[in-house]
Parts: structure tokens; C-alpha cells; sequence
């Protein structure tokens, strides 16, 4: 059973609250199995209720909980709501909303229980529903895993209908009338006799009506805006510079803040501030969790103290230097080490110990930072019995048990006002500078505290993406891959981001894995094993988690193996991929790149196949071998998502997960030596360069009847595609990443 047919027979629930002189319209996903003996016991009333649409006298309001960070989140939530709610994009505003278990992501579990995307099963779908049990327990109101659109395709397009048809009911009382005679546009209802009745002159009388339930959502066919090219809604305010970030917050009388901390993420023995507090504009200099944080009158000012500062760290709890990080690694191969091995086909071993050749090869993929480019920021207002948060973050009830753990204050009292993010890659998963800033704040209530991380500090105190290390061994025969054996080795992500939050994460950590075992290949002899190596450096999400590390060692290892076959790279992937949208996305990559077309001497062609968060994803890349290194030239990149509901989202989605793989693949990495990272700026950890980028084609295939999100499934394949075009181009197998240790880029 697909995941639509999970949520088709699973109740919702629709109800309506009266607010401040309106109406709140809105809709949960509520989850009910028999099988599941959490849920036992809880009636049709028994969660809050989820609201999406605010209409009152003075407009109409859609609640979009899903934080944007550049992504378009808010427009396609804004989107999804207008199509069954008859409004237009320019007749209503969005709101993040407050931070609230009723907002908790449905379509989280997907990826939480050991169990292959493309497994639809009885006992795969009942271990997603059991997983959504401590998820909507938890309330675990979080932007990630490219679970947006999944999570809203259908509960907010039903919030949108309930809204809609109670607005009608509320119509046909006051002008006496059937509702079935009327109908809906533009935000009013409208009667046969050509009146016209504003959604907002209807609020107060919505409100005191039983939402109507039970509403069947319109067809593709009577869609307006779902698969249309419509422009998102920030793209005014940002042409035009005028849209407001964490970093923009103003508030009367506020102070800045900056921060030191410990390059080591250690302790601090001791430091000395004279110099810092006799500078211009500095009122305070104070320890905070992890160093220390100087209050001025402006954050240029802040910045200068804090760096005046002198300060004794405590040594790093972590190896000192990066080949010490490498040999743990290594050293994690182990049994006692093990943590998953979830595919195990066959008989590697015997396969293997059979086979005339045995083709070896290891793979690294180094420390990286998310570096955004809006740095982490947060203002924070202590008052009395009350704390107000402006932040731009993916995670807003955790930052408000955080700071109410903090402040002594109430989570209810917490207000936390989610902004506009200038760039995230995961790094808002995160709240430290929230922490910081509610610290600082309790030094001066009343005052508005407004904390920014300069650059540096960003860098170097970031939750990286894992290091990794991948052993793979596989025979081949007959012109086939045979066999197929990965080693994994990388610390725990979840365990090391979840812990900053005291949440226990039992069992193995799947991301450990993640686009490697769950792939849609069929090898007669087949097995992936996940080592979790010792906690080393702090890691967090980073764009495609586990599946940005393991895509580019599965893949180019298997391009290895179909090289020692002597098969085709294209051919034989499409020869192993046995689930049908897979294929699709392989053929359509293969059509678009006019693969197997002569390029001619120097240039190199090459295809990479990733599956991750659900979505099948192949892409290509052409490369030429010039005198002065290699040139990417063409990149072409499809995708099973179900349903493209913005088209001009998807292909900004696509293009810059292409391009976000190949910039990090070739230029980035964050390296340790003494305890600290050598990396602090963008002049040593500089992106895909402009005149690097090649021409990027994208597509989106509607093949499957799961929804699926985009964010980050076109940057797994981006790594290996490139990789395996320059061994096409030079004969050079690159296994280690970034790409310019070892080749040169022009």
C-alpha cells in the first residue's frame, strides 16, 4: 500500500475555534490503528485543534508552520491552502504561526523505521504509522528531511476545503439560501443572484457554526495553482530588498551581542577582558555556555571586543588532528563497532572468496560546514514572567523548552517569532545561538538583546555534516556486477544532534546507512554494513544527511564494478534497478543527456543514481580534460516526486541541489588541527564558483502516487556523477572528496 493509501484511511479531523473577532479553520491528521496500542482509548476528540486559516473583519490569514529558508516553503504551503480555499496568493498574507504540537510533521516517520522507501508492505506501513505515534506525541514541529510537501499535499488542501465550504455555510444562513447554490472565488462566496459575499464580512458568523466535515478534494483537473508556473510570494520583497530576515529584527532600545567560544568546543579556564570593556560602546563582557559574550551598542563594536578578549581553552575532547579522526575511522570497522546491516543478500563472503577477481576500493568524505549565508542570529526579550525569541529556525517548540529552561519562564510564556531564513542546509536544526542570546538577555531585562555569530564564529562552532569512511569490495561476471560488498563508517548524526535536545534516540542510526542499503538495486549477492565510529567533532543535518556521504560511495563504487564488467555505466544500472520509477528517472536522465552519443577525445560523460527520502534520483554530467584541468560543461538531473506542485520551485530546487553537490564535491571541506578548524570564511571554504557551474537540465517525472519533497535529493547524485565523468574523461578514479586535492578545476 502506498503512503496516500495510509493516509486515505486514516480520519481527519476538522474543527473551527473562534479567535480575537474571526474564525481559525483547520485540520490534523489523526492516527488510528487498531494494531497500535498506543492510540488505544483515544476518541475522535482527543488532540487539539490544528489551525491554518485565520479570517477575521481586517483579512485572511494562512498559517504556513514550515519554516522557509530560501526554499519556497511558505509560498507552496500558502499554495496548497488557496487552491481548495478559493483565494489568490495576492489577497492574503502568511504567518509562520506559534510554535505548537498541533503543527507536528506527518511525514517525518517515513524515514525513521528500517524499512526501504520503495517497500510499501503491510509491516513497512504499520511501522511508519507506529513511528508517527511519538512523533505527534512529541510534537515534533520541524522543517527537514524534504518533508514539506509531503507533510501539507493533503492535510492543508483539507484545511483549505473546510474552510471554504464553512464560509459557505455561514453565507447560505445569512442570506437564507442553500449552500449547494452557491459557490466560491476570489475569497468570496457568490449567489446566483450575483451577490457577493467577502470571506471576511462572514468571520463572525463562520464562527459560530460546526466546521463542515467530510469535504472531497478537488481533481488535477479543477486545480488552479497546484502544477501551475506561479510566482512564490517573497519574490517581490526580495527583488526588491526589502525582505526582512532574523538578521533585520529591530526593536526599540535594543543592545547587540557577539560571542567567543571555544575553538576546541571545550571548556574555558580562564580570560581577561580589560581590554575588551574599556572599548567604545561595550557595557558588558560575561561568561556564557561554551565562553564568553560581550553586550556593545552595535555588533561591529561587539564583534572587535570579543575577538579582544584573551582566553585559556581547555583541549578539544576530540582528537587534536585530522589524521587521528581518519584513523578512527578506520579503527571502527569492527564487529563490536557494528550498528546496522540491513541489506544482506546472498553470500557475500562465499561469492566474494569465489571469485576470480575481487575489485577493492576505500572512500573518504571530509568534515563540511552548512555556511548559509545569513550567520545565525537571535534576539531575545526577557521581561516580566514573559520571554519574547525573533529567530529564524527549523525547530521552534525545541527552542522554546529551551529557553524556558533557561529563563525559568513558562514554555507558554515563551513567544517565539519564527523569521525569514537567509540560507539553512540544516543549519537552523540547531539553537545554540538561541541559548546564547536568552543567557545574555537574563543579564539585562527589559532590554531587547540581539545576538549575531560573526562569520567566523559560524563556521567554526557549526554542527558539520559527518566525516565518513566507505570500504567496498564486489566481483563481477560474465559482464555483470555479481557482487557487492560496503563498509561504512561514520559517528552517529542523530545521536549527536537529537542529544543536544535530551532526546534518546534508541536502536541504529539509520543515516549511518542512508542511500546506500536502501537502494533499488537487485545484486545476487549483496550486503551494506553501518559501523558508528566514536563521537568525534559535533556533526548535525547537512543537506541529504547520511545520503550526501553515502551516495557518492555507493554509486562510484558501483561504477567501478560495471567498469570491471565492461558494461555500459547506463545500461547496467537500468539492468540491476528493479522498481519501475527508478527506471524511469534512469531512462529519462539517459534520454535527456542523449546518452551514448560520442563526445569526442577528452571528454568524459558520467551517470550516478541516488535514492533518498523516497525520491529516485539520476543524474549526469558531462566533463572536457583541457590542458588546464577539468571543465563541467552540461549537467542533467531527474526526479520521481509524485507531483511537481510548483514547477518553478522544483526546477530552483533541483538546479541548486545539483549545484550545491558539485561545489561542495569539488572545493569544500573543514579540516582539524590543534583542536580547531582550519576553515573560518568562504575564502577557504568557497562554493561551486560561477564560472565552474555548467548548464544544468532538469525534470520532474509523476510517475509514483507518493508526494515527495526535493530539497535535498539532487545533491547525493551530483558527487559521483561528476566523479565518474572525469574517470570517463581522464581514466582517473577520484575516491576522495573534495575533488581539487587531487585534480584540478577550471
Amino acid at each position: 500500500m502506498s503512503r496516500a493509501g495510509t493516509i486515505a484511511r486514516r480520519s481527519f479531523l476538522i474543527g473551527s475555534a473562534v479567535v480575537a473577532g474571526g474564525v481559525a479553520f483547520g485540520a490534523y491528521l489523526y492516527h488510528r490503528r487498531p494494531e497500535n496500542p498506543l492510540l488505544e482509548g483515544l476518541g475522535p476528540g482527543a488532540a487539539a485543534i490544528t489551525p491554518y486559516v485565520l479570517v477575521t473583519g481586517a483579512g485572511i490569514t494562512l498559517i504556513t508552520p514550515r519554516a522557509d529558508k530560501g526554499q519556497g516553503a511558505y509560498s507552496v504551503q500558502a499554495m496548497l491552502i488557496a487552491e481548495e480555499l478559493d483565494v489568490e496568493l495576492d489577497q492574503v498574507r502568511v504567518d509562520p504561526g506559534p510554535p505548537s504540537p498541533a503543527y507536528y510533521n506527518t511525514a517525518l516517520s517515513a524515514d525513521a523505521v528500517p524499512f526501504r522507501a520503495t517497500n510499501d508492505s503491510f509491516l513497512a506501513e504499520a511501522a511508519r504509522d507506529l513511528m508517527d505515534v511519538p512523533m505527534k506525541l512529541m510534537g515534533m514541529q520541524v522543517t527537514g528531511g524534504s518533508t514539506t510537501v509531503p507533510d501539507a499535499f493533503d492535510k492543508l488542501r483539507h484545511a483549505g476545503a473546510v474552510a471554504r465550504e464553512t464560509l459557505k455555510a455561514a453565507a447560505a444562513q445569512e442570506a437564507g439560501l442553500d449552500p449547494a447554490d452557491l459557490r466560491t472565488a476570489q475569497g468570496a462566496v457568490l449567489a446566483p443572484d450575483g451577490r457577493r459575499m467577502a470571506y471576511t464580512d462572514l468571520a463572525a458568523t463562520a464562527a459560530t457554526l460546526a466546521p463542515v466535515r467530510d469535504i472531497p478534494l478537488r481533481g488535477p483537473a479543477e486545480w488552479r495553482l497546484i502544477g501551475q508556473r506561479v510566482r512564490r510570494i517573497d519574490i517581490p520583497a526580495k527583488s526588491t530588498g526589502t525582505q526582512d530576515f532574523g538578521i533585520d529584527v529591530a526593536r526599540a532600545g535594543m543592545v547587540y551581542a557577539a560571542v567567543r567560544l571555544s575553538p576546541h568546543r571545550g571548556a574555558m579556564t580562564g580570560y581577561d577582558a580589560t581590554a575588551a570593556e574599556k572599548m567604545p560602546g561595550v557595557a558588558r563582557v560575561m561568561p556564557i555556555s561554551g565562553g564568553l559574550g560581550v553586550i556593545a551598542d552595535n555588533t561591529w563594536r561587539a564583534f572587535r571586543a570579543a575577538e579582544a578578549i584573551e582566553v585559556d581553552w581547555a583541549p578539544a575532547p576530540y582528537p587534536a588532528e585530522m589524521a587521528d579522526h581518519w584513523q578512527t575511522l578506520a579503527d571502527s570497522f569492527t564487529d563490536d563497532r557494528r550498528d546496522s546491516r540491513f541489506r544482506d543478500a546472498g553470500d557475500v563472503d562465499s561469492a566474494l572468496d569465489g571469485a576470480e577477481t575481487v575489485i577493492e576500493a576505500a572512500y573518504r568524505a571530509p568534515y563540511l560546514a552548512h555556511a548559509p549565508l545569513e550567520p545565525v542570529n537571535a534576539t531575545v526579550l526577557v521581561g516580566q514572567g514573559r520571554v519574547d525569541v525573533w529567530t529564524g529556525t527549523q525547530i521552534p517548540r525545541f527552542v522554546q523548552a529551551n529557553v524556558a529552561r533557561i529563563t525559568g519562564v513558562a514554555e507558554g510564556d515563551v513567544h517565539v517569532h519564527v523569521q525569514m531564513i537567509g540560507g539553512s542546509f540544516g543549519h537552523r536544526l540547531e539553537d545554540m545561538v538561541v541559548r546564547h542570546a536568552a543567557e545574555m538577555a537574563m543579564a539585562v531585562p527589559g532590554t531587547p538583546v540581539k545576538l549575531t555569530y560573526s562569520r567566523e564564529e559560524d563556521t567554526a562552532q557549526d554542527f558539520y555534516r559527518q566525516i565518513a569512511l566507505a570500504r567496498g569490495r564486489g566481483a563481477v561476471a560474465g559482464g555483470r556486477v555479481t557482487a557487492l560488498d560496503l563498509g561504512i563508517a561514520m559517528p552517529s548524526v542523530i545521536a549527536s544532534q537529537m542529544g543536544r535536545q535530551d532526546v534518546p534516540v534508541p536502536g541504529p542510526d539509520l543515516q549511518i546507512v542512508a542511500g546506500a542499503w536502501d537502494q533499488p538495486f537487485e545484486i545476487p549477492d549483496y550486503r551494506v554494513t553501518g559501523y558508528r565510529a566514536p563521537p568525534l567533532v559535533p556533526t548535525s543535518s547537512w543537506r541529504s544527511v547520511g545520503a550526501s556521504t553515502n551516495g557518492f560511495f555507493h554509486d562510484c563504487f558501483l561504477d567501478e564494478l560495471i567498469h570491471a564488467a565492461g558494461a555500459d555505466p547506463l545500461e547496467e544500472r537500468l539492468r540491476l534497478c528493479w522498481h519501475a520509477p527508478s527506471r524511469k528517472v534512469l531512462e529519462a536522465v539517459g534520454e535527456m543527456s542523449d546518452w551514448g552519443r560520442p563526445l569526442g577525445k577528452g571528454r568524459g560523460r558520467g551517470v550516478a543514481f541516488v535514492l533518498s527520502f523516497g525520491v529516485p534520483c539520476a543524474e549526469v554530467v558531462e566533463v572536457t580534460a583541457t590542458g588546464d584541468g577539468i571543465r563541467l560543461d552540461r549537467a542533467f538531473a531527474a526526479a520521481e516526486v509524485g507531483r511537481v506542485v510548483d514547477p518553478v520551485n522544483f526546477e530552483a530546487q533541483m538546479q541548486g541541489g545539483v549545484i550545491f553537490g558539485l561545489g561542495h564535491a569539488i572545493n569544500c571541506e573543514i579540516t582539524v588541527s590543534r583542536g580547531a578548524a582550519e576553515q573560518r570564511n568562504f575564502d577557504s571554504f568557497p562554493g561551486l564558483r560561477l564560472d565552474q557551474c555548467p548548464e544544468i537540465r532538469v525534470r520532474g517525472l509523476e510517475n509514483d502516487s507518493e508526494i515527495r519533497g526535493v530539497g535535498e535529493p539532487p545533491v547525493p547524485p551530483a558527487a559521483p556523477a561528476l566523479a565518474n565523468a572525469i574517470f570517463a574523461a581522464t581514466g582517473r578514479r577520484l575516491r576522495e572528496m573534495p575533488f581539487n586535492r587531487h585534480i584540478r578545476f577550471v
